[in-house]
């Protein structure tokens, strides 16, 4: 039996991918280790989104690469092989310009993963592939991409007891920003079928998870190909009745697309946190146009005017990129502007940088590397200060916390404004709560977006 330790970087859709991996690895004999030093093979999950994510992705291949088993040192590795967006996204370029891994898959090897490592295991070359435009192997209609009968599901395996798991509810997007590669390398939106994310939530619950975080590159769009835009408003409450599932939380909305109908199901359905991960990138509408995405500060504003007339204490998080191509002083202010007015609970401020193959890459209004970086480190710091004083603005409230961590230095869990990894943390004061427990608590404190709050 062969063992091997999957490395997961990047996002949560990642964190699925590599659970299905693990799932078919385990059904095919595979025996899964944590830790990559006790594994015969490690499979390294690669980002692919930014140049930060590349090199990480990058340094842990090469980091997996001094645990194989060589001639009179090294570990027990008998390969190294990188999957995952970055593999798909560069396939024989990376291979040839990275020696160190014994192989790239793309996402087509998927299915045959087992197979795939015991050939590599075995000293046989694998030929990586040529890298293609994903969104082209599909029908430009959404409704024709689904097939008459429904693809059973990849196994998956979990990878961690957290009492937190992401849950896949599509893949692939439709969208075509100009700053962004993303759809080249996934493809294009295929939305899951209710019936199977259903039964997914259902064995996720069975595991001991006690939240669903709800992913996709954009979750809004669930459902067009299966005939129903609306099909998530009417898939949130059947999640949330799950026996075992105390909250469902969505991610990765676009403000274009967020209709009244899903703000109020999100807000108001008993069970799905009042969590909004809105993707607004910007606010001047200049700007927004050049990234070909709609919208501009006042509508973003009304947009938050109606999450917190239906839930006042609404966790709200976003994304801004600073630097674009063409972005002017003034597009810049109006930006900041909207970030005071917003009063997010936690925004990422990401400096422009051109991603192979996009539109924006060959724009020529650019700015250079040291005006983005003073641009984003203005913006950045602006963004500490707010989120700090949105955090302060619940002292005193009470919130129930999901806990997730129990060590020397604490009891640690999530509030339900606070998304898991990225939004911050809340600490219990001299709890003896544990794992998987939901907490009601009071917010005593704040240092930055963290909380710290005393159960009641």
């Amino acid at each position: 039996m062969l063992s091997v330790a999957l490395v997961t970087l990047g996002c949560a859709r990642n964190e699925v991918d590599s659970e299905e991996l693990a799932g078919r690895l385990a059904a095919d004999g595979f025996e899964l280790v944590s830790d990559p030093q006790d594994a015969d093979t490690v499979v390294v999950n690669t980002c692919g989104f930014v140049e930060a994510a590349k090199k990480d992705s990058v340094d842990a291949l090469l980091e997996a690469a001094d645990l194989r088993d060589t001639a009179g040192h090294g570990g027990k590795a008998k390969a190294v092989v990188a999957v995952g967006c970055l593999a798909e996204r560069y396939g024989a370029d990376l291979a040839a310009s990275l020696p160190e891994a014994d192989a790239v898959l793309g996402f087509d090897d998927y299915p045959d993963i087992a197979a795939r490592l015991r050939s590599i295991v075995s000293g046989e070359a694998h030929q990586p592939h040529t890298p293609q435009d994903r969104r082209k192997l599909l029908p430009i209609s959404p409704l024709e991409r689904q097939p008459e009968a429904p693809v059973a599901a990849a196994p998956r395996t979990r990878l961690d007891r957290s009492p937190t798991a992401p849950l896949k509810l599509a893949n692939g997007c439709d969208r075509r920003c100009t700053f962004c590669a993303i759809p080249m390398f996934r493809g294009s939106f295929i939305s899951r079928r209710p019936s199977e994310v259903l039964d997914e939530a259902r064995w996720l619950a069975e595991q001991g998870v006690r939240e669903l975080f709800l992913v996709s590159e954009n979750s809004t769009s669930y459902g067009k190909d299966l005939g129903d835009i609306r099909l998530l408003e009417t898939l949130l409450p059947e999640l949330a009745a799950i026996d075992g599932v105390d909250r469902v939380r969505v991610s990765y909305l676009q403000p274009a697309e967020t209709r009244p109908g899903l703000i109020q199901a999100i807000a108001t359905t008993p069970g799905v946190t009042p969590y909004f991960d809105l993707s607004f990138q910007h606010a001047s509408n200049a700007v927004l146009r050049r990234m070909r995405r709609f919208g501009d500060s006042d509508s973003f504003l009304t947009l938050l005017g109606q999450v917190r007339d239906l839930a006042p204490l609404a966790g709200v998080r976003s994304n801004v990129i600073v630097g674009f191509p063409g972005e002017t002083e003034d597009d810049l202010e109006i930006l900041c502007d909207f970030l005071v007015a917003a009063r997010m609970d936690v925004t990422g401020v990401f400096g422009y940088s051109d991603e192979d193959g996009t539109e924006a890459e060959a724009f020529t209004d650019k700015h250079d590397e040291d005006e983005i970086r003073a641009r984003t480190e203005h913006v950045s710091s602006l963004v500490e200060e707010l989120t700090a004083q949105r955090a302060e603005e619940r002292l005193g409230e009470t919130v129930e916390v999901l806990v997730e961590e129990v060590s020397e230095d604490g009891v640690i869990g999530r509030a339900a404004h606070q998304g898991p990894e990225v939004d911050g943390t809340t600490m219990l004061l001299d709890s003896q709560a544990q794992v998987g427990d939901l907490v009601r608590a009071i917010v005593e404190s704040t240092e930055g977006v963290d909380l710290k709050a005393r159960a009641i």
